[in-house]
């Protein structure tokens, strides 16, 4: 290609951004949020899923709706993760984000039942 027909149609050639190193730290407080997370959501999962086999065998099925948060929750964080910003963003840190706002609901709905049992 002519590079003067290059410039006409793209613009002045400009180099790749550089590839930005992952930091170990990060990395690994990412895998711990999103492991925590992963626990505490099938905890409550499982639980949700216990108290709605209880409730339809006792003839009042209810509580379908708490169900639906956990794809709502999941939808914002993925329209989240789509936005420019953090796009720009390293993948380690994107991670280590997103997991920092989908940690806490999770693991407070599954550690609230310890401590009302008790």
């Amino acid at each position: 290609m002519n590079p003067s027909t290059y410039a006409a149609l793209y613009g002045p050639w400009q180099s790749a951004r550089p590839v930005r190193k992952e930091r170990p730290a990060v990395v690994a407080l990412a895998v711990l949020l999103w492991a925590v997370t992963a626990l505490s959501v099938s905890w409550v999962g499982g639980l949700a899923c216990v108290a709605l086999l209880w409730t339809a065998a006792a003839g009042h099925p209810s509580g379908g709706l708490f169900l639906l948060l956990f794809p709502a929750g999941a939808a914002a964080l993925v329209a989240l993760a789509r936005t420019s910003r953090f796009r720009e963003m390293a993948a380690a840190t994107r991670m280590l984000l997103l997991g920092a706002l989908a940690c806490p609901v999770p693991a407070v709905l599954a550690l609230g039942p310890w401590f009302l049992a008790g």
